[in-house]
């Protein structure tokens, strides 16, 4: 459990996790800030992987299972720094809120795993089985659940605990997150003989109507598999004079639990042909959005973006181990899932690996201005991490 001095500990490191700015691709100095906490308070090794996720380890004396604590250390920007009544990287408390960008996504979680692994250690004298692990992982706002095939691959857990916020309730599943692109592709002519090509906005406009009257998958309990349009772009741009011969569309599909990625298509694909026998002189087609950003450390990273959902039961005996260990200590949390996409899209939903989420503060104070988490949700946090490190690790 912890004390005073075990709470400042933890509101100190996560102080100095959000001091630095670390938007996606910029998270040198806060990676190099964990990794000096960890090096200097037990852990037996920290790594560094060619994408700049920092990976320590606190390994017990006995062997056992791997328990992997995963929380981004990469950031939204700060849109508009005249809104923020506090410094976002200058962090503070003020009526019992640590005020700063990332305090709640999710620097806040990530001191309080790290420094409850060191708690763990040093109470038990590293006399437990198997290893704590902890990684502060980049490039997650851009890319859920990429750079951590780099964490898994290296550590290869038995299980994950997720640290995104969940008011310190304990999430067994989420959806996933797909982008979808669908184009067409028109013919090049002066606006002012536009029938002498073929407008692919007017194609793409048949598209979207038809596209939505497609029915949405479902799960009892994830929901809706909702597929959204979210922006609309032609070429050329600006299109002066121009009859627009290429129209890209991109779609937000929230993913279920089993769904892949030949699954998710082919509905839309089956469409397509549809309208393309019905119509000759359309051309579309449907694929994935694909990005590609640089990491701090000059690495690329790449990847499709599709990533799935996950769900675990409650009565998996995982999830029984950690709510017994957690009602032990007095909480009794609520047993849901994720309403956003998390690194679990990765160790879950490909991997495999049990995993659950649990981490300080509200879903919906992520990526708002003047962004906090509550002092005590750091302390509750970190109380919540030491019982599953006991609950896992026997």
């Amino acid at each position: 459990m912890l004390n005073a001095e075990r709470t400042e500990a933890i509101v100190h490191l996560a102080k100095a996790l959000v001091a630095h700015q670390s938007y996606s691709g910029q998270e040198g100095g806060v990676a190099r800030e964990l990794e000096q906490y960890m090096r200097g308070h037990g852990f037996d090794d920290v790594q560094a992987d060619s994408y700049g996720n920092v990976i320590g380890r606190i390994v017990g004396k006995r062997p056992g299972k791997k328990v992997l604590f995963d929380g981004h250390i990469d950031t939204v920007p700060v849109a508009n720094p005249v809104a923020w009544q506090h410094n976002p990287f200058n962090p503070e408390i003020v009526d019992g809120k640590l005020y700063g960008r990332g305090t709640s996504d999710m620097k806040g979680a990530v001191a309080s795993f790290t420094a409850a692994a060191g708690f763990f250690a040093e109470d038990c004298g590293k006399d437990f089985p198997g290893e704590i692990c902890v990684a502060g992982v980049v490039h997650e706002e851009c890319f859920e659940g990429v750079a951590a095939r780099s964490v898994s691959e290296l550590v290869k857990p038995d299980y994950v605990v997720i640290g995104e916020a969940s008011l310190c309730n304990l999430k067994i599943g989420q959806r996933g997150r797909a982008e979808i692109v669908v184009e067409t592709f028109g013919v090049p002519a002066h606006s002012a003989n536009p029938e002498k090509g073929v407008n692919a906005v007017y194609s793409m406009c048949k598209v979207i109507e038809a596209i939505r009257t497609l029915k949405p998958t479902e799960h009892p309990v994830l929901g809706k598999g909702i597929l959204e349009l979210t922006d609309i772009k032609s070429a050329p741009y600006p299109g002066a004079s121009v009859v627009p011969s290429y129209c890209r569309a991109t779609y937000d599909r929230r993913l279920l639990v089993g769904e892949t990625r030949e699954s998710v298509l082919a509905p839309i694909q089956v469409l397509l042909d549809e309208l393309m026998k019905q119509d000759l002189g359309l051309k579309v087609q449907v694929s994935y959005a694909v990005g590609e950003e640089t990491c701090y450390t000059g690495e690329k990273i790449r990847s499709e973006r599709f990533f799935p959902g996950w769900l675990y039961s409650e009565e998996d005996p995982f999830v029984q181990d950690i709510l017994r260990e957690l009602r032990a200590i007095g909480q009794n949390p609520e047993v849901t899932q994720y309403s956003f996409c998390t690194n679990g899209s990765h160790y879950a939903g490909e991997a495999g690996i049990r995993t659950v989420g649990m981490g300080p503060s509200r879903e919906n104070l992520a990526h708002t201005d003047d962004e906090y988490i509550e002092v005590e949700q750091l302390t509750k946090a970190g109380e919540s991490y030491y019982a599953i490190m006991k609950a896992l690790l026997r």
